[in-house]
């Protein structure tokens, strides 16, 4: 099979796609510097795998160090980009480090399948593009509404680059939009590793549960919701991961109609975040201590996918529900209170 390079295969959704892929028969080569991730989660996927990764803590917008590693594999048939800054609440502090991390990083990968002739290009995007809409579930013709962040709006910048690319190129792109990837990997061995204190709801679940933090705040319950509490749609990472691995095997088997094609990646429900604790509660049989706060800057209100496009052309099916998404997420953080992860 083909070789892939995931570059941030040592963060949360990275790793998990990589052990995917080599379910599915791919050789996977990776590059993280560790801007945002950490080691471990390769010791979790050779567990799981049996194989070794190679992964090279290059920053990618050095881009003589990006080629260096690279040339050094021609055998690279496609690229999975995961690596970028993702948190919110930082992007609102810290607009200009977003700005050229991000964005500079997947100019140099974009830069360089053309002028190596890279085929295959799968770019990580985020539901975040759509902003706060009217139109829900949202498809993947919605238009895009202002971006509630510069997170997001370079995510929105990254897929316009992208697109204005494809015109030029003979590259093949997907972009995923993810929705709200949450759960670990059944086997306990890989999971979302938050740098500090978390901000995705939930890390922050489990660790007030395991005593971590001491209390958790729901970010607004004023919200114009079933509860007054934000609605999102939550998906499992491993589930995520598996879209990559189809939209790879979609491009190499030539069943795009396009060089260029979005596909929204989410349950197609939408569960509230008081949902999300309540299913925690239930499922794992732990009460959570946590208080109502104030809204948080770079929140929208509401947000979940239609995802029949995937669906029907890429023969994704998530399989993950709710529950198995809190029971594997606290089985993670439980692994790691323990040591053994």
């Amino acid at each position: 099979m083909a070789t892939i390079l995931v570059t941030g295969g040592c963060g949360y959704i990275g790793s998990h796609t990589i052990v995917d892929l080599i379910d599915h028969g791919f050789e996977v080569i990776s590059i993280d510097n560790y801007a945002r991730s950490t080691p471990r989660l390769l010791k979790g996927i050779e567990k799981i795998t049996g194989k070794k990764i190679i992964n090279y803590p290059v920053d990618l917008c050095n881009y003589e160090a990006l080629r260096a590693v690279l040339r050094a594999h021609p055998e690279i048939e496609g690229i999975i980009h995961f690596a970028a800054f993702k948190t919110v609440p930082e992007s609102v502090e810290k607009p200009l480090m977003y700005y050229h991390n991000n964005l500079e990083s997947l100019i140099n990968l974009l830069q360089y399948i053309q002028e190596y002739q890279v085929p295959y290009f799968v770019f990580s995007s985020s539901c975040s593009v759509y902003g706060n809409t009217d139109q829900l579930p949202v498809v993947e013709e919605t238009p895009l509404g202002e971006a509630q962040s510069p997170y997001a709006r370079t995510k929105q910048m990254g897929e316009q680059i992208i697109y204005d690319v494809s015109k030029v190129a003979s590259n093949q792109f997907i972009l995923l939009r993810y929705f709200n990837p949450v759960g670990a990997h059944p086997s306990g061995w890989i999971g979302e590793v938050p740098l500090g204190k978390p901000d995705n709801l939930v890390p922050v679940i489990t660790q007030t549960a395991i005593g971590k933090l001491p209390q958790m705040q729901v970010m607004g319950a004023d919200y114009p919701t079933r509860d007054g509490s934000c609605i999102r749609d939550y998906i499992h990472v491993m589930d995520i991961a598996h879209a990559h691995t189809l939209a790879l095997q979609y491009l190499m088997e030539h069943r795009n109609s396009s060089n260029y094609e979005i596909f929204n990646l989410g349950t197609g429900r939408g569960v509230t975040v008081l949902e999300a604790i309540q299913a925690f509660e239930k499922v794992n049989g732990v009460k959570l201590n946590y208080t109502i706060g104030p809204r948080r800057p770079g929140d929208v209100v509401a947000i979940y996918a239609d995802n029949k496009k995937a669906r029907e052309k890429l023969g994704w099916e998530p399989k993950y529900t709710i529950e198995d998404m809190m029971r594997t997420a606290w089985q993670w953080e439980l692994n790691m209170a323990k040591g053994v992860v």
